[in-house]
């Protein structure tokens, strides 16, 4: 070929109909220059799949019979400005040329070369491109097919009418990645895109699915600069780690731009991070993996669904410089292809080689057909069925073009190329919708690498929705496991979600705390009172009741105490039935005795009511006895030291004895004072009839595992105080008789143990209050309280039986001697003797006791 169809802009072939093409044949030139390197499949295999596919329509006698199809086909040099440009090839032979005032040089009018007319274009490839192009050629009513323009908004058919594509346009793209992304769980993606139509709008698109979907949230949207800086990619890399959790990119670039990602990416050490998404300008292409397999391992792609053409591969692999002089870029592929140099004028100064031009395209070199092949030729195709359709309609099988088609109205063409519905070279259906879109047919793949071989594998198809193999899939070498791209891993039973402000996708996960459970995956809420949240904390669960056990250590004690206290008792109580008429007895005020050792044994016998397991009886019997066994010690106490303290001060006056001094008397004494107690109980269960209840609060711990529900009585501290209070008053007042009638002489009466006795008793109700109200907050309050009430009330029955009754039992026992009567002397004569021997301070000189015995004796046989 010569120089000058190295260096031409356009490939021409005549024919009765012509179609113009526009082919990115060289990619975009830097510094100023519009063009840069030959795209071998990009620009050469499309632009020859045209010239292909019209021979194979000039060779059908089906289609278009006795219509030759021309082409005009240019070059864009994938810039839009510059396709612009060339594309006003197009529109020459509309435009009116004005020759009024050009004259030749002999005066005769000029003679203009008649341009082709230009019926249909078969173009562009990129977005951006045909954008521009389509402002021009609807202008013209030149109606076009794209075979790559997968921009959604060339879908706009107000703006761009004339335009239609066989391929879909990107937003079912955009909607197929997102249908990917939701099948693998991802829902914190970044987006990248490059700057210009393709890039902007594919990523436009996807945002817009997400925001519709909702499920996935976008972390960043990066946008790569048509003229991109040194650095930028690294820049743009750094960038996409601020959100490291994002690994998910989803990319709408071109493929230079793919390439220089993954590059810097590998720069960077990312190799394995990124989980790369992309549209089908990486496809399922080699250049964009080159050199960086490792880097891009796992990337799924999507490409419209497509086949190759067999008969193309064997009309290209027989393509030479000899037979293929119609192409004017051929003799450049030759030289790319094979790494050869073309005589004085070749494109690659410095080649080691000669191009011998007996070179075989597929045995010399390497040869796998572009993926957009089978796309260019449908485009064609659909320009001749839409022709052969407008044919049959005006010229009614007249054989070649008839008048009326020799002015081609765009108009009308489009409505035809619209309308058009046949099989495609790969046997898929050709059609378009009503804005020009071929049906979204993809399939997905994903770049994978074994130990022997490296490629892409096909995972799945789109067609409207996915269907994905998910058991195909493959990250790392041999690795099938899934890996995450999400902002918030998700919360564990019993946490909810906290929404980061304005990224749904984004939450902090909060624990439920305490008595707080899972309502719902965003809400934690309280559990009832008498519940606490389970082991999940998913819900509430009944929280666990107990009571104070038989076999618990708060228990054993007091229980053990009280037993040997009722043992002791008893044996008390039938010593002093057995020997009732032995003086020590009688001198002790038997019925008194009798009723001070019944007071003394309830206060043992209680302790059983109060560790036994509430229910309504044992609550009625604990508010009945509580405070009754004290009540029965301290009436009797309180009357026998009220009596002592009469009989002494009367002594000092006179000598006649006082009143209700008699056995009779004090009985009815004590049982007045023990029916004010009776008869506040009888209050008590009038106003609030006795009941058990749960407590929940006592044992309400932080930790709701620890949290426990109490089963008591219905006895607060107030009312036990209230029933206990009685018998503390007549504690007191028992006290201070004792205290005064401290003075009374040794070897009179029992005033003096029994002002021990109060005196001690006193001590151990003093240290009752604080040990009792003071653990009123404590978890193990029902415990101490308990045994703090049963060990006080056994420890002041014991102090009582011991003071008072055991040194009697001991001399019945063991000095029998002792118990024996006396002669009998007036009461008038015991008193004086006393009052006497009172003043005297002496003791004078019979045996202990004496007095004392003389006048309990004294006043039974009186009272007898």
């Amino acid at each position: 070929p010569t120089s000058s169809q190295e260096y031409a802009h356009s490939i021409r072939l005549d024919g009765d109909i012509i179609l113009g093409g526009l082919f990115p044949v060289h990619s975009r030139g830097g510094g100023g220059v519009p063009c840069g390197e030959l795209k071998k499949e990009k620009g050469i295999h499309r632009l020859e799949a045209m010239m292909f596919a019209i021979d194979l329509i000039n060779k059908d006698p089906e289609l278009l019979p006795n219509i030759t199809l021309g082409a005009r086909i240019l070059d864009t040099c994938s810039r839009d400005t510059y396709a612009l440009e060339q594309s006003l090839t197009f529109v020459q032979a509309l435009i009116e040329k004005d020759g009024s005032d050009v004259r030749c040089a002999n005066g005769d009018p000029p003679i203009f070369a008649k341009p082709d007319k230009i019926v249909g274009v078969i173009g562009a490839a990129a977005s951006s491109v045909s954008i521009m192009v389509a402002n021009i050629l609807r202008l013209f009513k030149i109606p076009q097919i794209s075979y790559a323009s997968t921009a959604p908004e060339l879908s706009d058919n107000t703006r761009y009418d004339f335009f239609s594509r066989v391929v879909p346009p990107d937003s079912y793209q955009a909607q197929a990645m997102m249908d990917i992304v939701t099948a693998l769980g991802w829902n914190y993606v970044s987006t990248l895109a490059s700057e210009g139509n393709y890039g902007e709008s594919g990523v436009e698109a996807f945002v817009q699915i997400s925001r519709e979907m909702g499920g996935v949230c976008i972390a960043q949207s990066l946008k790569i600069p048509r003229e991109p800086k040194p650095g930028e990619f690294d820049k743009i890399v750094m960038r996409l780690l601020e959100t490291s959790n994002a690994r998910a990119v989803i990319m709408f670039a071109n493929e230079d731009d793919i390439r220089r990602i993954l590059d810097a990416a590998k720069r960077n050490n990312q190799t394995g991070h990124f989980l790369w998404v992309a549209s089908d300008s990486w496809g399922s292409k080699i250049s964009p993996v080159i050199g960086q397999e490792k880097v891009a391992e796992g990337a799924v792609t999507i490409m419209p669904k497509r086949a190759s053409v067999d008969a193309f591969d064997r009309y290209f692999r027989s393509r030479s410089l000899s037979n293929n002089r119609r192409n004017v870029w051929f003799a450049e592929f030759w030289e790319e292809n094979f790494g050869c140099k073309l005589g004085m004028h070749g494109k690659r100064p410095g080649s080691p080689k000669k191009c011998t031009g007996l070179e075989k395209v597929g045995r010399d070199s390497g040869y796998e057909q572009e993926g957009k092949v089978q796309f260019v030729m449908d485009a064609v195709y659909a320009m001749a069925h839409a022709l052969h359709r407008m044919h049959r309609e005006l010229c009614y099988g007249y054989p070649g073009l008839c008048p009326k088609m020799a002015n081609i109205d765009g108009k009308e063409l489009l409505s035809h190329i619209r309308a058009v519905n046949f099989n495609g070279s790969a046997g898929t259906p050709v059609v378009f919708n009503e804005n020009g879109d071929a049906p979204g047919r993809y399939d997905i793949f994903q770049y994978q690498s074994n130990r022997t071989t490296r490629g892409y594998r096909v995972i799945g198809t789109w067609t409207n929705k996915l269907d994905i193999k998910m058991g195909l899939m493959q990250w790392r070498a041999s690795d099938r496991s899934l890996p995450a791209s999400v902002c918030s891993v998700p919360c564990r039973m019993g946490e909810r979600k906290k929404i980061v402000k304005g990224v749904p996708c984004c939450w902090h996960c909060e624990r439920c705390e305490g008595y707080h459970f899972q309502a719902s995956e965003f809400s934690c809420e309280l559990c009832p009172y008498e519940q606490r949240p389970d082991a999940n904390r998913t819900g509430c669960q009944d929280i666990p009741i107990i009571k104070l056990e038989w076999h618990s250590p708060w228990a054993v004690i007091p229980v053990f105490i009280s037993m040997l206290g009722i043992v002791a008792t008893t044996f008390v109580i039938v010593t002093f039935v057995r020997h009732n008429d032995t003086p020590i007895v009688r001198a002790s005020g038997r019925e008194m005795s009798y009723v001070l050792l019944t007071g003394i044994f309830l206060c043992y016998a209680i302790t059983f009511l109060m560790i036994a397991a509430p229910d309504v009886g044992v609550c009625s019997f604990r508010r009945i006895f509580l405070g009754l066994g004290m009540c029965f010690s301290y009436a009797a106490l309180l009357t026998k030291t009220n009596r002592i303290h009469r009989i002494f001060e009367q002594g000092k006056k006179s000598v006649t004895a006082p009143r209700f001094i008699s056995p009779a008397s004090q009985l009815v004494i004590t049982f007045s004072l023990i029916s004010v107690q009776l008869l506040g109980v009888f209050v008590w269960f009038v106003v609030d009839p006795p009941h058990t209840f749960v407590d929940y609060g006592e044992q309400r711990t932080q930790d709701p595992a620890a949290a426990r529900g109490v089963l008591k009585c219905d006895i607060s501290d107030l009312s036990l105080i209230c029933s206990l209070g009685y018998s503390i008053l007549l504690m007191v007042t028992c006290t201070v008789y004792a205290i005064k009638t401290r003075g009374v002489p040794e070897t009179f009466n029992e005033a003096k143990p029994i002002g021990f006795t109060m005196y001690t008793t006193c001590i151990i109700w003093l240290a009752f209050i604080p040990i009792f109200f003071g653990t009123a907050q404590s978890a193990e309050r029902m415990y101490i309280q308990t045994t703090t009430l049963t060990i006080s009330l056994s420890l002041s029955a014991s102090v009582s039986l011991g003071m008072l009754y055991m040194p009697k039992v001991y001399v019945i026992i063991f000095h029998p001697e002792q118990n024996v009567p006396k002669r009998k002397r007036s009461f008038k004569a015991i008193v004086t003797a006393a009052t006497m021997s009172g003043k005297l301070q002496k003791g004078g000189d019979r045996p202990n006791g004496e007095v004392k015995t003389e006048l309990c004796e004294s006043m039974e046989t009186n009272s007898e």
